[in-house]
């Protein structure tokens, strides 16, 4: 595979808040913005306000979210314009089965003969052909610990449920400024108008997402990053180490969830 450096001056780094809670069709979700490397072999390639993450390897790509089926042209422009070729993308992952982060995943499939791996709680979802949902096969069942392992790289994927039944946090090496360093790709931990109290649609939501902050806090993190772009001035790879910020986007994302949970605990019933 054709690969080519990309220099630090187009890379901006990607430590938002983690939360889906923004307007649907936002005009971000499918501005384009210029691709960028991570750090290693890892890179951005998704739009302004949807995160999309590849991984080079030798024996091909691996990429994480298929995003809105209309960002797939815009996918495979970046993933190009860094070098590589869309038809090697070998394995398709996503951090949960939400439409902005999975509608494009047929497509993508259809397109690169991808093998699609999901996380078990989540792959009804992508499976079905309901309306909005990305009637996409998914070649691979996950299951909390999996590993995802491709030309000597490796993600390892943790079941961090609330957002989605399936929720998935993918973790990996890479080197960084230097050292060798923990990427976390969190999965979104926000809870954007969800039923907290009596959801008999999902009955243990609260516990789900108490159990993933815990989780998430016993995880080795150094570099935070989140499904949903948000974006500063381009800076060194070493901009990207900041284990602090992603103890902080744990602990105010479980904050806010018990806030909610507080405000609809003390609603009248309906």
């Amino acid at each position: 595979m054709k690969r080519i450096r990309v220099g630090v001056a187009a890379a901006a780094t990607l430590l938002g808040a983690v939360t889906d809670a923004v307007a649907q069709n936002s005009p971000d979700w499918t501005e384009p913005f210029p691709p960028f490397r991570i750090a290693g072999n890892l890179y951005y390639v998704g739009s302004k306000g949807l995160a999309n993450y590849l991984i080079a390897t030798p024996q091909g790509l691996i990429l994480i979210n298929s995003d809105l089926e209309a960002n797939v042209p815009l996918i495979k422009a970046s993933i190009e314009q860094l070098g590589f070729k869309f038809s090697d993308v070998k394995i398709l992952l996503i951090s949960h089965a939400h439409w902005d982060h999975d509608a494009g995943s047929a497509k993508i499939k259809a397109l690169t003969g991808a093998r699609y791996m999901v996380m078990d709680a989540d792959v009804p979802d992508e499976e079905s052909t309901a309306r909005g949902r990305p009637g996409a096969h998914v070649d691979r069942v996950l299951h909390d610990r999996d590993t995802v392992e491709l030309g000597g790289s490796k993600l390892t994927a943790r079941l961090t449920p609330g957002h989605t039944k399936g929720c998935t946090t993918w973790r990996m090496r890479t080197r960084v400024a230097g050292a060798e360093r923990d990427v976390v790709m969190l999965c979104s931990l926000a809870a954007p108008g969800y039923r907290l109290v009596n959801n008999t649609a999902y009955p243990d939501i609260v516990a789900d997402y108490r159990r993933s902050f815990e989780r998430l806090a016993a995880i080795p993190c150094d570099v935070p990053l989140t499904s949903h772009g948000s974006h500063r001035p381009p800076s060194e790879p070493a901009a990207f180490v900041d284990p602090e910020r992603c103890r902080a986007i744990i602990a105010s994302s479980r904050e806010a969830l018990e806030a909610e949970l507080a405000r609809q605990s003390a609603a009248p019933a309906r």
